[in-house]
């Protein structure tokens, strides 16, 4: 791509307006490559919206069920820093089953000190935050 034809379509990414910037390799007048920065194109930055307003539903879906006792706050922060069970299992150090089993209130309160700690450290919160999470 030209560096005259690089897009500087407006954007709102999850509620920021306008602050991030990307970077774009493109050829300058004497076809040489270069970097420039641009903040995306139209049909670029609605995808990024919709998916956006996709993960804000479902984190507070997550948080809905732990309120309502469902779910462990594990869950809510498992979702809220976009990890999946295998992710999260792999960040923590135990097998998914275990994980999944953290996931419920009862496999919750189960949870010795050490594997509070690991799931804090993770989600880069106290275990106090942790354990008296309430949404």
């Amino acid at each position: 791509m030209k560096k005259e034809e690089v897009p500087h379509d407006k954007k709102i990414i999850h509620g920021e307006d306008n602050s991030l910037v990307k970077v774009l390799y493109v050829t300058n007048q004497q076809g040489e490559y270069e970097t420039t920065q641009y903040e995306g194109w139209e049909a670029e930055n609605l995808a990024m919206s919709q998916a956006w307003d996709d993960i804000d539903e479902k984190v507070t879906q997550t948080l809905q069920r732990v309120k309502d006792g469902e779910l462990s706050p594990i869950a809510y922060f498992m979702e809220k820093n976009l990890m999946d069970l295998p992710t999260l299992s792999n960040y923590v150090g135990s097998w998914k089953f275990f994980v999944k089993k953290h996931l419920t209130p009862a496999g919750f309160k189960k949870l010795s000190p050490k594997k509070l700690q690991r799931y804090a450290s993770v989600f880069n919160i106290s275990v106090e935050e942790l354990k008296h999470f309430n949404g």
